[in-house]
């Protein structure tokens, strides 16, 4: 890895650890990940040394760091699928019953909660979508490019023409949920409760960052590992379709 050359999204995918310094400057790790840290900076007017200086400074070893650069892709995108999917099924419709409570409730003190309630809701109905696009298109032609690649066998030609299109798509898609997640973090004041806060409304906005972080490392995954990844592959096989 060298931080001063290397795209922040391969930086994040070799050490995610990175992700943690990136977030703390504000730099996105995850959509615009192909950029290098001194670009980032130049677009934020930001210290690249001490960003670099940040990142050379990370310890060692980290016993507790999973190394999912080195994952095979089948396993990777179970992995999304199993743990980050299932995270949005779940902590949705909690969230938006939460978001409709304090809309009830404080909505005339904190009129920005419809707005924060109406960007919410329209993520949660593009993800369930867009997961549901992985799952029963790209996930499984990754995982028979795979299960091919084992085989020594030539891959059938999908309905979509190439793997780069669903990526594609994939990461427009990404990129839109990033953007509706940044402005809830604007408006919630980076998840600062008002002085005035109930206990769910406390409990709330604590979800609302959870979800924002936990989106961001599901993206990551995808936009600098698994998707680059599956490009390639698909590369490889030298049969025509």
């Amino acid at each position: 890895m060298n931080s001063q050359k290397d795209f922040i999204g391969d930086i994040v995918a070799a050490d995610f650890r990175t992700a943690a310094i990136f977030k703390k400057y504000g730099i996105d790790f995850c959509c615009k990940g192909g950029r290098t840290i001194e670009e980032a900076c130049s677009s934020k007017d930001l210290d690249k040394d001490q960003i670099y200086s940040d990142i050379e400074n990370l310890p060692k070893t980290d016993g507790n760091s999973i190394d999912f650069n080195s994952w095979p892709l089948d396993l990777l995108a179970d992995y999304v699928e199993k743990t980050h999917h299932r995270y949005v099924e779940e902590k949705t419709p909690i969230l938006q019953q939460f978001l409709d409570k304090l809309c009830k409730v404080h909505g005339g003190r904190h009129p920005e909660l419809f707005e924060i309630k109406e960007l919410f809701d329209g993520s949660a109905h593009d993800l369930a979508a867009h997961m549901k696009k992985e799952e029963l298109i790209l996930f499984p032609f990754v995982k028979n490019m795979v299960k091919a690649k084992i085989s020594n066998e030539a891959i059938p030609h999908p309905q979509f023409g190439t793997v780069e299109n669903p990526v594609n798509m994939m990461k427009h898609e990404h990129t839109v949920e990033g953007e509706r997640l940044r402005k809830i973090a604007d408006l919630t004041n980076e998840y600062t409760p008002p002085a005035d806060a109930c206990n769910t409304y406390r409990v709330t906005f604590a979800m609302l960052q959870d979800f924002e972080n936990d989106l961001h490392k599901h993206i990551h995954l995808e936009n600098n590992i698994l998707f680059p990844k599956a490009i390639n592959l698909e590369k490889e096989f030298s049969a025509e379709y």
